[in-house]
């Protein structure tokens, strides 16, 4: 990679709201000086570099670098990444390797401190991040926000170790990220009050009206698994100001496709506001987070993206810091072996410690629903005259293992409707938050293969069917992995349709799967420590008295 000294062209300036010809003028990765035209009437269009002002990394199953060197294809230059779900897995050590991991390319990552290690107490998870320690990571100055509060219970009614963490980040002087879905009024007031400042989770219109007429940033999420881009995105028209673009969670199958670029298409084939738009991608992210982020303004780091036209929005190239690191279809940068660190003490299992005696006539079963976080709740009533109860699956009722990766344990187990596996199993490390291992499947001896070749392969997704097991290993904590993009989705999408082809419904069934695990979302929900109904807010026993 080379040091650029200038480049000429329409500079798009998203800070004065003006497109012009001129040359940038370069110099040790800063614009010096910016050279305004009357002659120039044509050449390509140099825009800021776009933000995404909020994703988990992880979610995408790449390693910082894996996704820098993707992400730049589609213009992004910037992350404010929340490494909550590896934090859930390695505490500490999982923050460090995210930052250390991010700078080994020539990608801005702006990385916060997660407020939420564990998400809840209703599951086990690899390591506790208390006010204390998250204290100490600031203290490095390596990080530059506190991540969503997800216990927004905690904030409204005072919890004093909460409330601790959110002190620190007010004396560090950082921003805090919001996670408040549903939350208004009286209870919104009181989470405002404590200095955070930006929410993702809005459910509706006029959820995320109030809360920027509150004093909140909205960001518009359009991931993998939770999209509100259609529902929010008229806030453009009548709120420019208070909007910011993320994705949250991008898979690789869809990152491969694009990142913000998207946002920014969708958005103006839709007709808004050109400038609005691009400053939601760009100035906003840079205004809020503090980040070190040019806007092609004299002084700047010198970070954008140069694209054919303001129609199509073919990127020809990336810059960052002057050097240009993506041109014509190929990344210029090289990746560096990384590390791989895990954590997998699970023991393996037999065919006999899933079998589950029959205790009555009914038992409770979880009710999924495709590329969403919620659940259903029913009760099942069970064939008379059999001693154990087992998956059926001609009538759509399978067997769902939650188990212990930290520590030795006995598996939790459930039973769940609308996957619709006729035959084999599959399992995951993904499960949201804590990331213990999760299966599901139509016979014990299936389920058993799949998590057990997990356990193997020290995490990942698997697929069973009799003796095939298809799997991919996913070597950094479970979650992610070194190899590229274009190996990781491909190898996605196989076992996405061997285990649609083995009779599942669903289109994402390994999303679908992870939050199966995740106790905060209604209704009824499985973690290693046993059926959990969210609505309750306690645990409650698979059989129905």
């Amino acid at each position: 990679m080379k040091q650029l000294n200038n480049i000429t062209g329409q500079i798009v300036d998203v800070v004065n709201r003006q497109i012009y010809p001129g040359t940038l003028h370069m110099r040790a990765g800063k614009i010096i000086s910016i050279e305004k035209s009357e002659q120039i009437h044509e050449g390509p269009f140099i825009l800021p570099g776009l933000i995404d002002s909020h994703i988990h990394i992880e979610s995408s199953m790449l390693s910082p670098q894996q996704f820098a060197k993707v992400a730049v294809r589609h213009g992004t230059v910037a992350t404010v990444s929340d490494p909550h779900e590896i934090t859930n897995v390695l505490g500490s050590e999982g923050i460090d390797f995210m930052y250390e991991d991010g700078k080994q390319v020539p990608f801005k990552f702006y990385f916060g401190v997660p407020s939420c290690v564990p998400a809840t107490p209703f599951e086990t998870s690899g390591a506790i991040i208390d006010s204390q320690k998250i204290d100490e990571l600031f203290q490095t100055g390596k990080y530059h926000y506190l991540a969503e509060m997800m216990n927004f219970p905690g904030v409204i009614h005072g919890d004093k170790e909460v409330l601790q963490k959110l002190a620190v980040a007010r004396q560090h002087h950082l921003p805090v990220d919001g996670h408040a879905p549903g939350v208004k009024g009286d209870e919104l007031k009181k989470y405002i009050q404590q200095g955070i400042l930006t929410d993702h989770e809005c459910e509706n219109y006029e959820e995320a009206e109030e809360k920027i007429k509150s004093g909140m940033k909205i960001q518009i999420r359009e991931g993998s698994a939770a999209k509100s881009f259609d529902t929010l995105i008229p806030l453009l028209n009548k709120y420019p100001e208070s909007i910011m673009f993320c994705s949250d969670d991008r898979h690789p199958d869809d990152l491969i496709k694009g990142h913000v670029n998207d946002f920014v298409q969708r958005a103006l084939s839709m007709g808004y506001e050109f400038f609005d738009t691009l400053r939601a991608a760009t100035f906003h992210p840079v205004q809020h987070y503090q980040l070190n982020v040019g806007l092609l303004q004299e002084g700047d780091p010198a970070d954008f993206i140069v694209i054919d036209n303001l129609k199509d929005w073919n990127i020809i190239s990336t810059f960052i810091e002057g050097e240009k690191i993506y041109h014509d279809g190929k990344t210029l940068f090289e990746i560096s072996s990384g590390q791989t660190p895990n954590v997998m003490n699970a023991k393996p299992l037999h065919a006999e410690d899933l079998m589950v005696s029959k205790k009555s006539g009914s038992i409770r079963s979880i009710i999924a629903f495709d590329n969403q976080l919620y659940t259903g709740q029913e009760t099942e009533n069970l064939e008379r005259g059999k001693e154990f109860v087992s998956s059926d699956p001609e009538n759509d009722l399978l067997k769902i293992v939650a188990y212990n990766r930290y520590k030795p344990a006995k598996p939790s187990i459930g039973f769940v409707r609308n996957f619709g596996l006729k035959e084999g199993a599959f399992a995951s490390s993904i499960a949201h938050d804590s990331h213990n291992l999760i299966a599901v499947g139509s016979t014990d001896e299936e389920i058993v293969k799949a998590l057990n070749t997990l356990i193997d392969q020290q995490g990942g997704i698997v697929a069973v069917r009799d003796e095939e097991v298809q799997g991919l290993p996913l070597e950094i904590g479970g979650l992610m992995t070194n190899e590229p993009v274009e190996k990781v989705s491909a190898r996605h999408l196989e076992l996405t349709r061997m285990v649609q082809k083995m009779g599942c419904s669903l289109n994402a069934p390994f999303m679908t799967l992870a939050f199966m695990a995740l106790p905060v979302i209604p209704r009824l929900k499985i973690t290693d420590q046993g059926l959990f109904d969210v609505e309750q807010f306690k645990y409650v026993d698979l059989f129905v008295e």
